[in-house]
């Protein structure tokens, strides 16, 4: 089984200390957002294909990757890297900090094992289209060599997602938009040909409707780049989360309202304060992130 530490929150940035004790134990266990049921989840060599690692700071975890490294686990750093302004995303760490982490991945762990992630794209008054594209460039321009592949989305605004970014906008005085389609086409094509400058491959994450001439979708939970990364093959059926996404059969070990990165389109954080008081109340002992007995907030 491949595991996911995790899209529902930051572990490598926020929650280290805790997947190393799970991972000395050989399990950990996973609170349902919904339900609040309890799952015991395996994390022996013999249970676990690999890891696919999501964060915004591998810094905090390098000593923690060395030793999954050393253990013989194959792994994947899905690594966001946005550049937004302190308005959007308050706490995450700059352009040149994300590079230089990249960087860092791609020399001591290989050429398969960091994907950049630029998503998802926000359009606003602080990051209108033509800034996105001059930004991306850099990124690409600084990546280039240390990845093969950039992933794309542009921001999905479910209900929680406006609300958090209506909040922001009334308090730093931004504007927001979802831009039309045609124009989403055209930016990505924009994207799309900046990244094969930079001998990048974009790819797309579950948006088929948007996928245009030469754009393949993303696999983001990939078998075939953790299998690249482990010298043997990793088998997995396709199990995507949502229609369109192509990832990988895996298991999750987070938990939603746990990251305190203050991204204000985060969409794994309903309550930006209970995220917070959940990280500060965080036991790295416990079996589970959050606990077990704990109501739906």
């Amino acid at each position: 089984m491949i595991i996911s530490a995790s899209y529902r929150t930051d572990i490598p940035a926020f929650y280290g200390t805790w997947f190393m004790a799970r991972l000395d134990a050989g399990f950990c266990r996973v609170v349902n957002p919904y339900g609040r049921q309890v799952t015991e989840i395996r994390l022996t060599p013999g249970a676990v294909d690999g890891f696919v690692f999501w964060t915004r700071n591998p810094g905090p975890f390098r000593s923690a990757l060395t030793e999954v490294a050393r253990r013989g686990y194959p792994f994947v750093v899905q690594m966001t890297a946005t550049g937004y302004p302190r308005a959007l995303e308050s706490s995450v760490i700059d352009r040149e900090r994300a590079v230089a982490e990249i960087a860092q991945l791609h020399q001591r762990f290989g050429p398969r094992v960091a994907v950049w992630r630029y998503d998802p794209i926000l359009v606003t008054s602080l990051t209108p289209v033509e800034w996105h594209v001059e930004n991306f460039a850099a990124f690409a321009r600084a990546l280039r060599g240390k990845i093969d592949e950039a992933v794309v989305s542009f921001a999905q605004i479910y209900r929680k997602t406006a609300r958090n970014l209506e909040m922001a906008a009334r308090r730093h005085g931004f504007t927001w938009r979802d831009p039309l389609v045609g124009e989403k086409h055209a930016l990505l094509a924009r994207l799309a040909e900046i990244a094969a400058e930079q001998s990048i491959r974009l790819t797309l994450c579950t948006q088929p409707e948007l996928a245009a001439d030469g754009l393949p979708p993303a696999r983001c939970i990939d078998a075939a780049r953790l299998s690249d990364v482990a010298a043997r093959d990793i088998s997995a059926r396709e199990k995507g989360n949502r229609p369109g996404c192509l990832c990988a059969e895996s298991r999750d070990i987070g938990d939603y309202d746990t990251c305190p990165h203050g991204c204000v389109y985060c969409y794994a954080v309903q309550s930006p304060v209970l995220a917070r008081q959940r990280h500060k109340a965080h036991d790295p002992a416990r079996a589970s992130l959050t606990p077990e007995t704990e109501p739906v907030a």
